[in-house]
Formats: structure tokens, C-alpha cells, sequence
């Protein structure tokens, strides 16, 4: 079921993140845990499973971190959304109705609304997140983030 879920979201900053930050070196979660202001374990989480699952790629070290496993063009908002939801998925029963009446007329729109916005957000890219952070002036704030103590 297509839920915008804190996870959801968290995912989606942090691979915003990414695309921002890893220019050479990877991005270390705990900057990006700082900087969304969210606990480095939960974070992890996240993005171990989006590691297995080819959208970042994990570097070992002293100076790992995370990069994109492919160019920001080429990964959707929609396969982030996906791969997040399977996390999602085992904590919270999928919408089922239980009438007749709600299996032919509520489950039916219900599905048709889900896929309309998944259709939407497969056409959205890492890249096109990216210029809007660019056109906001978000993006100059994210570049210059200096979190050194």
C-alpha cells in the first residue's frame, strides 16, 4: 500500500543527501543522520536495505560512507518509495476491505488512485529533486553545510 511513511521520507532526504554530498569522497551516515536530525541507527537501517537493493552503494573505512550505485538521473523517486514500503510492509496489514461492496467498488479506486501516483513518481528522478533544490536556492545551503566541530 502506498503510504508516505517518516521512513519513506527519511530514505528519500538521505538519497537527496547523497547525490548532493558525494562528490569525491561517500557520505557518512552520521552527517546525514545530523543534518535530518534523525538517529544514525535508524537511519542505517535504511540504508543497508537500499544498498541490497542497487540504490546506494556502501563504502567500508575509516572514510566510507555511501554513494549512488548509479547516476541521479537514472533512479526514480518510485523505486526508492518501493523499496522502502518492503521495510513498511511487515509492520502494518495492507488495506483489504471486507465487504463485497468494498472488494468491487472502494478496492477497485483505491488501486486506481495508487497507481496514478506511482506512475507519477517513477517519472521523477534523483536529478529532477536535485534541480528543485538547485531553483529553491536549497541547494547552495546544502553544498556549503560545513558540520566539522
Amino acid at each position: 500500500m502506498l503510504k508516505c511513511t517518516r521512513r519513506t521520507m527519511h530514505a528519500l532526504e538521505a538519497v537527496v543527501d547523497i547525490a548532493f554530498h558525494a562528490r569525491p569522497e561517500p557520505v557518512q551516515s552520521k552527517d546525514i543522520a545530523a543534518r535530518q536530525g534523525v538517529p544514525q541507527r535508524y537511519l542505517e537501517q535504511v540504508m543497508q536495505h537500499l544498498v541490497r537493493n542497487g540504490i546506494l552503494k556502501g563504502v567500508r573505512g575509516p572514510r566510507g560512507g555511501y554513494t549512488l550505485a548509479r547516476e541521479r538521473r537514472r533512479i526514480t523517486v518510485g523505486e526508492v518509495i518501493r523499496i522502502v514500503s518492503e521495510l513498511d510492509a511487515d509492520s502494518e496489514d495492507s488495506f483489504a476491505a471486507g465487504s463485497d461492496l468494498g472488494r468491487r467498488t472502494v478496492q477497485p479506486i483505491w488501486e486506481e488512485c495508487q497507481a496514478a501516483v506511482m506512475a507519477k513518481v517513477d517519472k521523477i528522478t534523483l536529478e529532477d529533486l536535485c534541480n528543485r533544490a538547485e531553483q529553491s536556492g536549497l541547494a547552495a545551503e546544502l553544498e556549503t553545510a560545513d558540520f566539522a566541530i
